[in-house]
């Protein structure tokens, strides 16, 4: 499948952290045609296996979560939504944003209220409203909103995703749906090449709160390598980010280098990419990576792990945009990372 309609497809869907359901089924059924055999484990996490078919085959994981931040409603007053964070949400980009509230059996839509501007003060102007006193607008009154959505329902943004000009596509939930969706196609690449190690791919859920959906699935395939594909901060005129910290969209994957990657495999990725004409950016990550890899490396007794991410804008946000070349570029990369692995080592 294209990537864009990859992209289209899971980024249409509903999984904030914690409920990622529908997007797991999703995922797990685009996972099938390119794995010997594709699970649910008890998280609701997708682990497929790939054989390599030969005895005793090292085994490698390639993790991407498939998570997005949200929020939860914790009360209602005078039939307006209360509500509180899951994962890392923005409180400045809420007022008069489009909302779907995941009642059952239908979704309800809402938008975060918003004070017009004829009716602020010249100091309201360049305020920022805290969370908790923020509502969501859902056009009920307190009896009918009490009936209709219970408290610890979740929401999303109600956006899917879209094209911009060139190979940008525009969206929620790019974060990190884009990196599994590179997955996906590192699957394709690989699907008529022989490897020598079992190749595992998770779809992991969680992240944005916890990482528990990475460390129950590492511990359960222990695998002998780790890569987290994940996103970084993309550059654009107004990032506070120093230019150093950021990575070029259009530039190919970044490779993570730190005391939280394992030297062995940043080199082995580095080494392919050169080899096989990848563009690639390095990212150093000097403390915690933010990423599923931070947690993957400490499991069982320790495990070898890279971190791989594609740059993004606007991260956290319903209008991230990742390059489709970059993800493209970061496929081939990581198709190249896995071939040979067994009989070259890292």
């Amino acid at each position: 499948m294209p990537l864009y309609d990859t992209l289209e497809k899971l980024c249409g869907l509903a999984g904030p952290s914690g409920f990622e359901g529908p997007v797991s089924a999703v995922a797990k059924e685009l996972l099938e045609p390119l794995m010997d055999e594709v699970s649910l484990d008890r998280l609701g996490s997708v682990i497929g296996l790939r054989r390599c078919g030969k005895a005793n085959a090292k085994r490698l994981l390639l993790d991407a979560h498939l998570d997005e931040i949200g929020l939860i409603v914790t009360g209602i007053e005078e039939g307006f939504l209360c509500f509180a964070p899951l994962g890392g949400v923005d409180p400045r980009m809420l007022p008069a944003r489009e909302l779907t509230i995941l009642t059952k059996p239908e979704p309800l839509f809402g938008v975060v209220v918003c004070l017009p501007p004829h009716v602020q003060s010249p100091s309201d102007y360049n305020k920022s409203v805290s969370i908790e006193y923020l509502r969501i607008d859902v056009g009920m009154t307190q009896e009918q909103a009490e009936k209709a959505i219970p408290i610890g329902t979740p929401i999303v943004y109600r956006e899917g995703c879209f094209r911009l000009a060139g190979d940008q596509v525009c969206g929620k939930s790019l974060d990190d749906r884009a990196c599994f969706s590179i997955l996906l196609r590192t699957a394709e690449l690989l699907k008529d090449q022989e490897l020598d190690v079992d190749l595992y791919i998770m779809g992991s859920v969680r992240e944005e709160v916890s990482g528990t959906g990475a460390i129950v699935g590492t511990n359960a395939v222990a695998p002998d390598w780790c890569v987290a594909v994940d996103v970084t901060h993309a550059a654009t005129p107004d990032l506070s980010h120093p230019k150093d910290r950021t990575c070029e969209l259009n530039a190919g994957p970044a490779i993570g280098v730190g005391p939280n990657m394992t030297w062995s495999l940043t080199d082995r990725m580095v080494d392919k990419a050169k080899t096989h004409e990848i563009p690639y950016q390095l990212e150093v990550m000097e403390g915690h990576t933010g990423t599923n890899g931070w947690h993957m490396q400490v499991c069982l007794e320790g495990i070898p792990t890279s971190v791989v991410s594609l740059p993004l804008k606007y991260m956290h946000s319903p209008i991230e945009v990742v390059s489709l070349g970059d993800m493209e570029r970061t496929a081939q990369l990581l198709a190249a990372f896995v071939k040979d692995l067994g009989k070259e080592g890292c």
